[in-house]
């Protein structure tokens, strides 16, 4: 098991209910960082100060923490899932470079982007480099199975990029589409890293199917509450505005349900044929907060979140489970 004192202050950040749910991985955890850390520190080219702010950029670590947990259900070589559990952070850590860039987003976790920090140019380059460094760590898993999955996600990943600029500003997007999207740009990572953990962790088919649903489950729960806290966050808290995203033309669930209940109505498309109009986007936000479509979305994640713990009825009893399962209602609850 994946226990001992944190080397690092990594913990040291969280807050308390998230420290108690990666208790019974802190030490993998701490390992993790570690690594990530050890990047910067042996890097001498021009990449060393990237990777120092990019690594220094703080984060809940909830990908690896979930490769690391799903990895606990069997004896198993320990060392391998915290190589997985350090390629899913960088992997992670490469989409978010990636995605301020595209997006020309100023704040990340609130502070300055990489690409506004250095240049959009610099930044598509430094986000490359992450990318394969990330497979990297994965080729050092020995694994075949977990390498091609690997792939696959970045594959996944890049499509929902992509799917997300192509219908950006388009005010005809149904739901099934958003589905699509959400799940290859977010519940896609982690699936790879429950399925991973699992994999490396030596659990059995059943299980390793499993842990799969629950991270496809937990993943829609978490990108969901993201569109959410876009509407009724706090920006400092969220490091970015309210509204942030229907300003970069990126249909959400609440704005699709809005689309979906006011048929007639041509707020959001006329928003975006106005895009400078501050008072349209405040028009459209106090619509949707002034119905119910907050709360409807609300209990989308909350079936996510469900079905994720139904996911793991069947498998051991263990620290690690418990974690899983209050991890999907930590998610289900977080407000940032």
């Amino acid at each position: 098991m994946v226990t001992g004192p944190p080397k690092n202050n990594m913990l040291h950040g969280l807050d308390e209910r998230t420290a108690s749910i990666y208790a019974p991985v802190q030490g993998g955890l701490a390992r993790v960082d570690d690594r990530l850390r050890s990047l910067a520190e042996t890097e001498t080219s021009p990449v060393q100060p990237l990777l120092q702010y990019a690594t220094d950029g703080g984060g809940k670590r909830v990908r690896p923490a979930i490769t690391l947990l799903a990895a606990q259900f069997h004896p198993h070589d320990e060392e391998r899932p915290i190589i997985m559990a350090s390629a899913v952070e960088l992997l992670h850590l490469a989409t978010l470079i990636h995605d301020d860039t595209v997006d020309n987003s100023p704040l990340r976790r609130g502070r300055a982007t990489v690409s506004n920090t250095w240049s959009p140019n610099v930044a598509v380059l430094f986000g490359d480099y992450v990318f394969a460094t990330s497979a990297t760590f994965v080729c050092d898993t020995n694994n075949i199975r977990v390498i091609r999955r690997f792939s696959e996600t970045i594959m996944e990943l890049a499509s929902g990029q992509l799917m997300e600029y192509y219908t950006s500003f388009d005010a005809s997007q149904a739901r099934d589409i958003y589905q699509d999207r959400i799940y290859r740009k977010t519940a896609s990572l982690f699936c790879t890293a429950s399925e991973s953990g699992a994999v490396l962790g030596e659990a059995p088919e059943n299980e390793v199917e499993a842990l799969r649903d629950y991270g496809y489950n937990i993943g829609m729960a978490f990108q969901v509450r993201d569109d959410l806290l876009d509407f009724q966050g706090d920006p400092s808290n969220l490091g970015k505005p309210v509204g942030s995203d229907l300003l970069n033309g990126v249909l959400t669930l609440p704005t699709i349900m809005l689309m979906e209940r006011y048929p007639n109505d041509d707020l959001v498309q006329s928003l975006f044929q106005d895009r400078e109009n501050d008072t349209k986007l405040k028009k459209v936000v106090e619509v949707i907060n002034d119905s119910t479509i907050l709360p409807d979305c609300e209990q989308v994640v909350q079936d996510y979140s469900h079905k994720a713990c139904q996911n793991l009825q069947n498998l051991p009893d263990c620290p690690s489970k418990q974690s899983l399962l209050d991890l999907a209602d930590y998610i289900t609850a977080r407000r940032r």
